[in-house]
């Protein structure tokens, strides 16, 4: 009885079996282990972690109110090689090889100057001074040496203010009738009061390069002959400028020449500032042929 007894209590009080889940396990430890595995706070940590992690692949980070980090990833642009410069817009225009541009930018015809005065320049002649007037009547204009280049370019050198006879140009010069002749004439001697500084044409040192009085504007003239070119108009080629024949008769006038400024109009020259006359004096070479073309600009482009 009391072995039966005591069986029966050990049956009593023994626990019952776990009830058991689809998988065969007990249903308490798969419920356990289903309440252990969410980690909402290292969930939380991770996507924070994540969310810096991509914001710093993007380029940026905010520190702080109105402050921002920008790493180096953000300035390299995508569509370039690292190390390399990033394009600017006016990189994106491609120039013309340097030959291209030398070909295309050679100037066979000089500005202001007609094709007719163009065609008459003579080939051999290598360089030209352009003494372009502002109007018929001023006797106010500019002078500029061209160089013609082997490949038959024409190159401008400085431009300098200059002035011409008192009352303007005329295609039909007299003797004293103040006025510029316009036309295209050769250069080919030079002289002057002062001694030769370093013209390759020939020049004449003599003291009888003076001129007396004064001028239009009640300058005064002297000096005004320290430097000369002497201009082939109605003179005999290869003479001093000092020579006083005239091929074509003394009433067409003569004595034209390049000289000094004396601050005013002149009686037909065409003068320039010493330091001015100096450096043409120096760049006219005879082995170039230099000429001059001088008129007004209007009469010039015609």
């Amino acid at each position: 009885m009391s072995g039966s007894h005591r069986s029966a209590s050990h049956r009593r009080s023994a626990p019952a079996p776990a009830p058991r889940s689809e998988g065969g396990q007990p249903q308490g430890r798969a419920e356990s282990r289903r309440r252990r595995k969410p980690k909402p706070r290292r969930a939380a940590k991770l996507t924070v972690g994540t969310a810096t992690l991509l914001a710093l692949t993007a380029g940026w980070f905010t520190i702080g109110p109105g402050r921002s980090f920008q790493g180096e990833t953000a300035s390299a642009a995508p569509d370039r090689e690292p190390g390399t410069a990033p394009m600017k817009a006016a990189d994106s225009h491609t120039e013309p090889p340097a030959a291209d541009r030398s070909s295309r930018d050679k100037i066979t015809s000089i500005p202001g100057l007609g094709a007719d005065w163009m065609a008459k320049i003579p080939a051999e002649t290598r360089q030209l001074v352009v003494a372009s007037g502002k109007g018929k009547d001023s006797s106010d204009n500019t002078v500029t040496l061209w160089t013609r280049g082997d490949d038959g370019g024409w190159q401008a050198g400085e431009s300098w203010p200059a002035h011409n006879a008192l009352k303007g140009w005329t295609t039909n010069h007299r003797s004293g009738d103040l006025h510029s002749p316009i036309g295209l004439y050769s250069l080919s001697d030079a002289g002057g009061r002062k001694a030769n500084p370093g013209s390759k044409m020939p020049y004449d040192e003599n003291a009888k390069f003076v001129m007396p009085g004064r001028g239009f504007n009640n300058e005064p003239l002297a000096g005004s002959f320290d430097y000369v070119v002497a201009i082939n108009y109605n003179r005999v080629v290869g003479a001093s400028p000092l020579d006083g024949r005239f091929p074509e008769g003394a009433a067409k006038g003569g004595g034209i020449w390049l000289h000094l400024d004396h601050g005013g109009p002149t009686h037909g020259c065409i003068s320039l500032t010493e330091d001015h006359m100096v450096d043409l004096l120096k760049a006219l070479d005879p082995a170039m042929h230099p000429m001059i073309a001088m008129g007004d600009a209007a009469s010039l482009a015609a």
